[in-house]
């Protein structure tokens, strides 16, 4: 098993000058599968898994955190957090309108590293690595591809940009994953961003707490909290039931108790969660453990994804089930986001269906009875 260092404040010696991110740690070593021969000590691999190792193409490389790994079962060819993480030959197939910039993230890049997609947010690339790679990245044309960390110098181009637009009110610290980033680096893209626009609203969007919840330490917890005083969001992706543990839990809650809001965006998967039970469990376990469901997304049209995309018909009939049996507060948005740099638009069954002759509005409830609503004279 190939150990990887990953990224932790503590006793760090540093390896790598030219990115100031990467540190030995003595008491915190991340032990991630990256080869077929590692996988294969844990699991048979089916006829699709062993050809993609066979084919060897152009397609986002193996990496798996092993705390992931161990939330498989290895017996399991189906299991939902393997789909989600180990190669598919399916991978290769480019089907219809399937392309590696599915939302035109590259002609909406102001900078190399930041998209200005939305007039009022910008989603900033701090990084191309992460700590497992899922399959149904929709960034797999920036993940992975050595591009690193963010420099000295683009994160002060970026910094001058949102300075200078003030229509810009949020801003995404995506990538990859920020958190792959030493605490003491991501401080100082955190802080220079603040120092450029005190009022910008951050999210940090990490899928650490499901796929490595030990890289959230009281350490990177403590270096966060002083940056709260403006709003600073963290984003995950919980994608099933299984990634609920008792590590991931401790993880969410830690940013919780320092004031740092937790939303969820879950990607609707086949073979993973097109069930609305499993959503139902998921948005309530997510409810009961301080985390607000934000988004249910439609899988984006990115190349070698097909096998992994829910129809939208399917996708229509979970929401309006969901829509059924959760609260409010548990319900995610199901949306889309269009190809071609459409952007986020919500689906959903529409539950008004118009006026009558008196001009009084007309809906259905969601069990499907009938409704009226009359405008004020």
């Amino acid at each position: 098993m190939f150990l990887v260092p990953l990224f932790f404040p503590m006793d760090a010696v540093r390896l790598d000058q030219r990115f100031d991110t990467w540190y030995i740690i003595g008491m915190y070593m991340h032990a991630t599968i990256s080869t077929r021969e590692e996988l294969e000590h844990h699991l048979v691999l089916t006829e699709d898994e062993r050809r993609w190792f066979e084919a060897n193409g152009d397609s986002l490389p193996l990496l798996i955190s092993t705390y992931y790994l161990s939330l498989m079962n290895p017996g399991d060819p189906d299991d939902p957090i393997r789909r989600q993480v180990v190669p598919s030959i399916r991978e290769m197939d480019r089907i219809g309108l399937e392309q590696m910039d599915p939302l035109a993230e590259i002609s909406h890049s102001v900078l190399p590293r930041l998209i200005h997609r939305y007039r009022n947010r910008v989603a900033f690339l701090v990084t191309d690595r992460c700590a497992t790679y899922c399959r149904h990245c929709f960034r797999r044309r920036f993940t992975a591809t050595e591009c690193s960390h963010v420099s000295e110098s683009e994160l002060d181009a970026v910094a001058a940009y949102v300075h200078d637009h003030a229509e810009v009110r949020e801003m995404l610290l995506t990538g990859g994953d920020p958190l792959t980033l030493s605490d003491e680096r991501l401080m100082q893209v955190i802080t220079t961003i603040r120092n450029a626009r005190p009022d910008l609203v951050l999210r940090l969007c990490s899928r650490m707490p499901a796929t490595f919840p030990q890289r959230i330490t009281d350490d990177l917890i403590a270096r966060l909290k002083p940056h709260t005083c403006s709003a600073l969001y963290l984003m995950t992706q919980f994608n099933h039931p299984k990634e609920i543990t008792r590590q991931s839990v401790q993880a969410v809650a830690r940013f919780i108790d320092a004031g740092i809001p937790v939303m969820n965006q879950t990607v609707l998967l086949r073979g993973v969660n097109d069930d609305a039970s499993v959503l139902e469990h998921l948005m309530n376990l997510l409810v009961a453990n301080r985390v607000k469901p934000y988004y249910l997304f439609q899988g984006d049209l990115v190349s070698g994804t097909a096998h992994l995309r829910v129809p939208l018909e399917k996708g229509l009939e979970l929401e309006s089930v969901l829509r059924s049996r959760l609260s409010g507060l548990a319900m995610p948005q199901y949306a889309i986001d269009l190809p071609e740099g459409g952007g986020k638009v919500p689906l959903g069954r529409s539950y008004l269906e118009g006026k009558d002759e008196s001009g009084t509005w007309m809906f259905r409830t969601v069990s499907g009875e009938p409704r009226n609503y009359p405008d004020p004279d």
